[in-house]
């Protein structure tokens, strides 16, 4: 089994989703089933139909988080230390067309938001990143084309 790696905040978004699904979603969609069932023809009744199907999303989806969950290998950015670019790090960029500055963490795939400033570790800048210094420059092949960035910082906080 492959070791999914996660930081603590987004082990404990996985759990809490898991939880909400167990104890409050798969519940309420049985009472929809069963109320749904009350209103006769099932071969018609697209209330039913509609439940049947929330109840299919959310069993697939809890089979999914138990098993991120139970490959998961969290990782505290805050007990890592050095100068090279790895899962965790807080990277301080420039683009060195743009001058603009940007700052990204690394983190697992599900738990990556642009917006925030998280980024996958499978993406094409924490690729090129990975195993990096402060100084060095980095191509990296996006969708919307090559960019140069300057590493700036890096940091575990």
């Amino acid at each position: 089994m492959e070791k999914v790696p996660m930081t603590a905040s987004g082990h404990e978004a996985l759990e809490s989703e898991l939880k909400q699904l167990k104890t409050i979603d798969r519940p309420e969609t049985i009472r929809m089933i069963a109320e749904a069932r009350e209103h006769g023809d099932l071969s018609e009744n697209a209330e039913y139909h509609a439940a049947k199907e929330r109840q299919s999303f959310i069993e697939t989806r809890v089979m999914q988080l138990e098993d991120l969950i139970s490959r998961s290998q969290v990782i505290d950015p805050a007990t890592l230390d050095g100068d090279t670019v790895k899962f965790g790090a807080t990277v301080r960029v420039v683009d060195e067309d743009t001058e603009e500055e940007s700052q990204y963490q690394i983190v697992g795939d599900h738990e990556a938001d642009v917006k925030e400033g998280r980024i996958a570790i499978s993406s094409p800048i924490a690729r090129a990143l990975i195993g990096k210094e402060t100084g060095d420059s980095v191509d990296v092949n996006t969708p919307g084309g090559g960019r140069s960035y300057e590493i700036l910082e890096v940091k575990f906080v």
